[in-house]
């Protein structure tokens, strides 16, 4: 963002508050270069319903049949949440983060029970490392200090969720996240379920691309619990396509993945940000 650019943005904000409201996230952030891309938005979520799909905790995912009757839809709400939650100042995004709130515990109020707090963790750990892995295979492996950084943005969205126990740093998160995966997921008839939602909703050859974006994306365990077949072809169109940055032909992975009717959701999650 140019700085003239800025200062527009920060005359809005006096003008609508009559205060400067700081940024939730630091605009030269990578987690804003990342929830700014909608093609990266995109492998992190094929990521993360992969793994969800052998989480302990899936069932919860059933327990209102949103995700299982529209799993794209909510995606593309749950994106819409997390790029709120970025690309805010610190008011908005405490006021979006309290509305998540607000639905969670409005589900487990309807159900009678609480969602267990590693559950939270596990979604939580999830995406710093879809997006990690995202970034990755669409422009170039992190830099410690942005895994720092990107792990910090996530790190301070648990806290105003109230999810306890979370790994202090970037290093401790690397150990308690391999011991969430080894200890939290399986494959369940719920993973079944949910990979039959994917292919209806997608039909043949979408879900087909999709299985191939899964296994380049995620974990060795979780590959060999799904068995996903892992093909360097597919990372290197991924590769080719990250290249494409600021091209047409960049939103070519959407179009591959998603049902022509929500590419206008998907897009609108595209921000311009030019983070390298």
């Amino acid at each position: 963002m140019s700085h003239c650019q800025r200062n527009c943005a920060m005359l809005t904000r006096i003008r609508k508050t009559g205060q400067v409201m700081s940024d939730f996230v630091d605009r030269d952030s990578v987690a804003r270069a990342i929830w700014g891309d909608a093609d990266l938005v995109l492998l992190v979520f094929a990521g993360a319903a992969a793994e969800f799909a052998l989480n302990r905790a899936v069932d919860w995912l059933f327990f209102t049949g949103a995700i299982p009757r529209d799993p794209v839809g909510r995606l593309l709400s749950t994106a819409g949440f997390a790029s709120e939650i970025v690309f805010a100042d610190e008011h908005a995004a405490r006021q979006t983060i309290a509305k998540i709130n607000g639905i969670h515990r409005a589900v487990e109020r309807a159900r009678g029970q609480a969602i267990p707090e590693w559950a939270y963790r596990d979604v939580l750990y999830m995406l710093v490392d879809y997006s990690e892995r995202s970034f990755e295979l669409l422009r170039r492996p992190l830099l410690d200090a942005e895994r720092e950084e990107l792990y910090a943005v996530y790190r301070r969205i648990a806290e105003l969720m109230h999810i306890p126990a979370v790994a202090a740093n970037y290093g401790e998160w690397r150990l308690d996240r391999q011991r969430h995966m080894e200890r939290d997921l399986v494959c369940s008839s719920y993973t079944a379920k949910l990979y039959t939602s994917y292919r209806r909703q997608l039909g043949a050859w979408r879900y087909r691309v999709l299985l191939q974006l899964q296994a380049v994306l995620v974990p060795d365990s979780v590959r060999e619990l799904l068995a996903l077949h892992f093909s360097p072809m597919t990372r290197n169109v991924c590769r080719l396509l990250g290249g494409l940055h600021g091209s047409g032909l960049r939103t070519l992975l959407r179009r591959l993945i998603l049902p022509a009717k929500y590419l206008s959701a998907i897009n609108r999650l595209d921000r311009g940000t030019d983070y390298r």
